[in-house]
């Protein structure tokens, strides 16, 4: 399995060696031996799955502590546009993100630690899937608006379906008042 480190600290991109023949392929998703020797959580409690149609954009959500989520995520099918926004108020890389474009052909997978905001669009109908090492809890739900004008994230898209939900999501200025933008 290749890995490529970002440019943010503890945020990854996993690219598997695809095993390909005329019956179709096969590839390992999680190797706890390798995901160990990275540093990675082992322990995931929760799998997600989404299914969105071209276009829609989801995001950008993340749970606060103590049911903060690290999260593994790739597209079964299709292909999206991944959004990584580091929040950890204390990091030298808060408010910047990273792009990862996943797609199901080439299989690979993004880990985002715990503390991060996270969205993606769909480039093409895409079933989204992703590990959790928390679960879900409703109470710890926040987020940030996906066109916060500080962040500028470059979507790839015009005119996204966005949710009525992520729509009334705060800019990162009303999340952390008293952190520098």
């Amino acid at each position: 399995m290749q890995v490529r480190e970002t440019a943010i600290s503890g945020l990854i991109e996993l690219i598997p060696r695809v095993f390909e023949d005329e019956r179709g392929y096969f590839f390992e998703s999680y190797n706890k031996v390798l995901f160990s020797s990275l540093g990675l959580p082992m322990d995931f409690v929760q799998d997600n799955q989404s299914f969105s149609v071209k276009g829609v954009l989801r995001g950008l959500h993340m749970q606060k502590e103590p049911f903060a989520q690290g999260k593994l995520v790739r597209v079964i099918t299709g292909q999206v546009l991944d959004i990584a926004v580091d929040l950890r108020p204390d990091s030298p890389t808060f408010g910047q993100y990273e792009t990862f474009l996943l797609d199901a052909k080439i299989a690979n997978m993004a880990y985002i630690p715990e503390g991060f905001g996270h969205g993606f669009v769909a480039l093409e109908d895409s079933v989204f899937s992703y590990k959790c090492t928390n679960v879900y809890n409703k109470a710890s739900e926040t987020g940030i608006i996906w066109n916060d004008p500080d962040l500028n994230i470059d979507w790839g898209i015009n005119d996204p379906i966005v949710s009525d939900k992520d729509m009334e999501l705060k800019t990162l200025r009303d999340v952390f008042p008293h952190v520098a933008v």
